[in-house]
């Protein structure tokens, strides 16, 4: 197993680095209504986008399994491949981030949806050319967040 490091960064480092990354690039709104309405509402707007989903985690299903407790809190995996695929042509390591990710939870103040901008991959991933895909993407992302917030 070889690691890639830059800045002379254990691979520790690298993963906290990460970590810290994401946590700061997440889009969070408040939603009204709870966890199962919001969703129903993702999915119609998804559907009105003519956007395909590929999966559905649902973490506190999982959570129930190993008898632990946890709130409302779904990840949904969606997109368009005629979209997505020409990004992994450009450089296939995007695929880790691909496809689009919505995140619904609750917490005690209420449902949240959450994504990343997809904007900030050109930061990391040799997507040179394809800036006007990214900022299209991040404006669904908007769209389908205000749709599923209600």
């Amino acid at each position: 197993m070889e690691f890639l490091m830059s800045e002379n960064r254990t691979p520790q480092a690298e993963a906290t680095a990460s970590t810290s990354e994401a946590q700061t690039r997440m889009v969070e709104l408040t939603a009204s209504g709870d966890a199962a309405q919001v969703e129903a509402r993702l999915r119609d707007a998804l559907d009105e986008h003519g956007l395909q989903l590929f999966a559905r985690i649902d973490h506190a299903a999982g959570a129930r399994k190993a008898d632990v407790e946890l709130e409302p809190d779904v990840l949904l995996i969606f997109g368009n491949t005629s979209v997505g695929t020409p990004l992994m042509q450009a450089d296939p390591r995007v695929g880790i981030e691909l496809p689009l990710r919505v995140l619904i939870w609750q917490d005690p103040d209420g449902t949240r949806i959450g994504y990343l901008d997809p904007r900030e991959l050109a930061d990391r991933y040799a997507l040179d050319g394809h800036e006007q895909t990214l900022e299209r993407q991040a404006a669904v992302l908007t769209k389908l967040a205000a749709a599923s917030a209600g």
